[in-house]
This record gives C-alpha cells, structure tokens and sequence, in this order.
C-alpha cells in the first residue's frame, strides 16, 4: 500500500509505506556508523591457586543470561545500535516506515511507529477513529543494521480510539502512536539514540512557539530500494488539531515510507513522530504528532503498564560529519 501526499485545505494524506509489506521488496537497509553492542556474556571463571579446602558458597544469582542462552528481553543501551530510532519496520498486511523512539515497559522493549502505518485503507483515510488498520498482535519485521527481527504490533493508538468510541475529532486525526514490542531474546541490541543528532533527552510537555529550530530524520529511497537515514532541520510553523500535532517547515522535503520518525528540540526532548505531509500553498509542511500527548493517552487507557521513554545520549544541534546547510533553518509562511 502507497500513501502519497494530496492537496487539502488542513491535514492531508499520511506518510506510511512504499508497497506491502508481502510485496516490498527490501534490498539494503543501511544506517549511520555507530557501535554495535553485543548482548553481555558471562565469563568463565579464573583458575586460582589451591586453597585449603573450604565450605562452597551458594551460587550467585544474576540478572545476565549465561553465554548461550537467549538473553530474557533486549538490553537497550543509551548510544547508536542495530535497531533504534531511524530503523525501516514494515506491518505485515500493511506497509512500511520508520522507527521513531524507543520505549520500555518493566522488561518489554518496544519500537515507537506511527499507527497509520498499520493502516489497510485508502490513502486517504488517516482518521485513526475510522480508518480500517490490522489487529493488535500482528507480526512486524524490524529490518535492523545487523539482521531483520520479528515484532509484534502491541498498542495502537487508532486500534484503542476504535475499541474505546473516541469522539475527540482532534485525537482522531493526530493521535497516531503505535508500539511494535521485540522478541524475547532477541540478538541485535537496540539503542535509544537518534542518530546523528542524540537524544532524546525527555519529553518535550511545553508549547512549541513557531520558529522554534526543530531536529529529525529522513529516510528516502535510493536506486537500488534500499534506505539510508539522513538528517532533517526545520522549525515549528505551528500547532495543528488543538495541540495534538506540530507542523514543521523543514530543509528536506518527506517522503512516502518516513511516517514514526522522530523530532527532537534544541534541547534534545523527544517532540513527537511524524504522521503526515501536506502539500497546501498556505502551509506546505510535515506534521508531527505530539509525543507527550500521544503517551498520555496510552498511560490513561490500555496502553502498557510502565510505559516509559528509552534516554539517549548528549544532543548535538550541529553533528560531525554533516553540512551545515542541511541544518540551516528554513524560511516559510510567517517565519521571514
């Protein structure tokens, strides 16, 4: 399923996958260098010198899996790795995009994405109250640096609106968070850090004025299928759906497949996940659902008990390696 952006008067078509998932075909999935981290493992012990003999202790007790054994649940560590925000996920029965976020629940690990992106409808359907989307549990490949893992879709947004009779037409258009859980034991670590810019350093929960400078990620595709993350700049245009969402002018146009990837503040605080692109003259833009509602909405209903955002390293507004004129903040409707 494609989604592409359409002309309208406010929110346009949302931003999911470039084909279905039983029909994509992925050939390279590629991110910025960082260092992978290995699940730990426990070392054999030293050979001392004899001793006399002595009482044997009992046996410690540790939380690390010996070497092996599965580990329990993905270690998430605060720095670039396999899997973390910027890494491709594709719905089974739906279609493709990128991850925003990492969350954790007690030892549940889970990759933030949009809810769209579980969408089976028409392009243009992006109402999460009524739009069709595939169920709660369904299986979602994670195509990380060093290898493709099988999630699951645990909570969506637009699943929870449908079950629950949401009204708000404001949380129908711009709620449009959904969590894809990973396996028990699965192998690539997972990394909370954006890349390029690190972060997220909290939840941004105050007002986005407009002008704000504001940090993300881009993920076209290349010649050959495959993606490569890059670096998106912009800054706040303005609130959209009572607050539920941020439109942002941006250096880098978006693309079809980008939907859940992240935005960051100067300060490096987690803004929201993108959710749509419009293409209207008066404010043409990406638009954001705002993340610090988003996971109000799961706490307050059925989302998973503990819910919490994955720390990431030190933010820098100005990453090694990347132009500056990437960076630049943009002009747009009243912003010079």
């Amino acid at each position: 399923m494609a989604r592409d952006t359409v002309a309208g008067p406010r929110r346009t078509v949302s931003v999911l996958a470039t084909g279905l998932a039983a029909a994509a075909a992925l050939a390279v999935f590629t991110m910025p260098a960082g260092t992978a981290v290995a699940v730990p493992a426990i070392a054999p012990p030293a050979v001392s010198a004899p001793t006399p003999p002595v009482a044997p202790a009992p046996p410690a007790t540790t939380a690390r899996a010996e070497a092996g054994d599965p580990a329990p649940f993905p270690a998430v560590v605060a720095g670039p790795a396999s899997i973390g925000p910027g890494t491709v996920t594709e719905t089974t029965g739906a279609g493709l995009c990128t991850a925003g976020f990492v969350f954790t629940a007690g030892e549940r690990t889970f990759l933030g994405q949009a809810a769209h992106c579980g969408g089976t409808g028409d392009e243009t359907e992006t109402d999460g109250c009524t739009s069709d989307a595939v169920p709660l549990g369904t299986p979602v490949l994670v195509h990380g640096r060093d290898g493709t893992v099988t999630g699951t879709l645990a909570w969506s947004s637009w699943n929870t609106m449908q079950a629950r009779g949401e009204r708000d037409p404001d949380a129908c258009a711009y709620n449009d968070l959904a969590l894809v859980e990973l396996p028990t034991g699965a192998r690539p670590s997972v990394g909370s850090a954006v890349p390029f810019f690190g972060g997220p350093a909290g939840v941004r929960t105050v007002p986005l004025p407009a002008g704000t400078p504001v940090y993300g990620l881009t993920n076209p595709p290349g010649a050959d299928g495959g993606r490569a993350v890059g670096v998106r700049s912009g800054a706040a245009a303005a609130e959209v759906g009572g607050g539920w969402g941020h439109a942002v002018f941006a250096v880098q146009d978006g693309v079809a497949g980008e939907s859940g990837s992240p935005l960051l503040d100067a300060q490096g605080r987690a803004i929201g996940v993108l959710s749509s692109l419009t293409t209207t003259d008066d404010l043409p833009s990406v638009e954001y659902t705002d993340l610090g509602r988003a996971l109000d909405y799961a706490t307050r209903t059925d989302g998973p008990a503990g819910l919490a955002l994955a720390g990431g390293p030190a933010f820098t507004a100005a990453p090694p390696g990347v132009d500056p004129r990437a960076l630049a903040t943009p002009a747009g409707p009243g912003l010079g």
